[in-house]
C-alpha cells in the first residue's frame, strides 16, 4: 500500500446518502453513463469521469464519492495530502505523479479531498509561487490522460482558491449546499430507519449539517440504548 494514499473500508451506499434534487439527477445521470459505456463509447460517446464536488463542510462530499465507488464496484482509493504534500522542491508534483500513474491501472476512484491545497490559483506575479505552478501544471496534464475506465472526484470547501484550468477539466461540478429543513427530515429518517423503534424517541435539529445532525443522532440513540440496558439490569436485581 502506498503512502501516498489508502483504501478505504467504510461501506457507504448511495441510498445512505440524501441529495438535493438537481444534484441527485446529475448524479444519476453520471451512473447510468459508467454502466452502460461499452455502448455509449461504440457510437464514440464521451463518458463523465471527473467530478468536483464543492461548498459546505459536512454536507456529503465525501460520502458521495464513497457511495458512487460502491455503486460502480469499484475500489476508492483516498488520496493522503498529508504525505503528498511536500517541503522538498519539485516534490509535490512528483508525489501527484506517482498516485495517477498507479490509478490508471486500478480502474478505480481516485478521491483527492481538500483539493485546493493542491489546486491553488496560479499568481504569474509572485515569483514564490512556482512549486504551485508546477503543482498544478503536473495535476492539468496528468487529468488530460486519465484513463477512461476510472473516476477522479475532487472535493472542495473553497472551490474560489482553485485554479481554473483545473475547474474546466472537471466535466461535473456539484454544489452541496446546507441541508434545508425537508432533507435534514429525510436524514433523521434515514439515521432512525436501523434501530428499533424504542429508541427512535430523540429530538431534531435543524440548520446543521449532515455530519453534525448525524453526530446529534447517534449520540441520543447510544444513551437512548445504554439507558434501557440499565433499566433492564435494575428490573433483574429487583426479582
Amino acid at each position: 500500500m502506498s503512502a501516498l494514499y489508502y483504501r478505504d473500508r467504510e461501506d457507504v451506499n448511495l441510498n445512505d446518502v440524501v441529495f438535493e434534487a438537481s444534484v441527485s439527477e446529475q448524479i444519476d445521470q453520471f451512473l447510468k453513463e459508467h454502466k452502460f459505456s461499452d455502448i455509449l463509447h461504440q457510437y464514440e460517446l464521451p463518458v463523465a469521469n471527473k467530478m468536483l464536488l464543492f461548498g459546505k463542510t459536512g454536507c456529503g462530499k465525501t460520502m458521495t464519492a464513497k457511495a458512487i465507488a460502491k455503486e460502480l464496484d469499484k475500489r476508492i482509493f483516498i488520496v493522503n495530502l498529508a504525505t503528498v504534500v511536500s517541503s522538498k522542491l519539485g516534490e509535490t508534483a512528483k508525489n501527484i505523479h506517482s498516485i495517477f500513474k498507479e490509478a490508471n491501472y486500478e480502474n478505480s476512484v481516485l478521491f483527492f479531498d481538500e483539493f485546493d491545497s493542491l489546486g491553488q490559483i496560479r499568481d504569474y506575479d509572485n515569483k514564490d509561487s512556482s512549486e504551485m505552478k508546477r503543482v498544478v501544471n503536473a495535476i492539468l496534464q496528468l487529468i488530460d490522460n486519465f484513463p477512461k475506465n476510472s473516476i477522479l472526484i475532487a472535493a472542495t470547501n473553497q472551490i474560489q482558491m482553485i485554479d481554473e484550468a483545473l475547474v474546466r477539466r472537471f466535466e461535473l461540478k456539484l454544489e452541496f449546499n446546507s441541508p434545508d429543513e425537508n432533507l435534514l427530515e429525510d436524514y433523521y429518517k434515514k439515521l432512525l430507519e436501523r434501530f428499533p423503534e424504542k429508541y427512535q424517541n430523540i429530538e431534531k435539529k435543524f440548520g446543521i449539517s449532515f455530519s453534525e445532525a448525524k453526530d446529534f443522532v447517534f449520540k441520543q440513540i447510544k444513551n437512548n440504548i445504554i439507558n434501557d440496558e440499565i433499566n433492564k439490569l435494575e428490573t433483574a436485581s429487583k426479582n
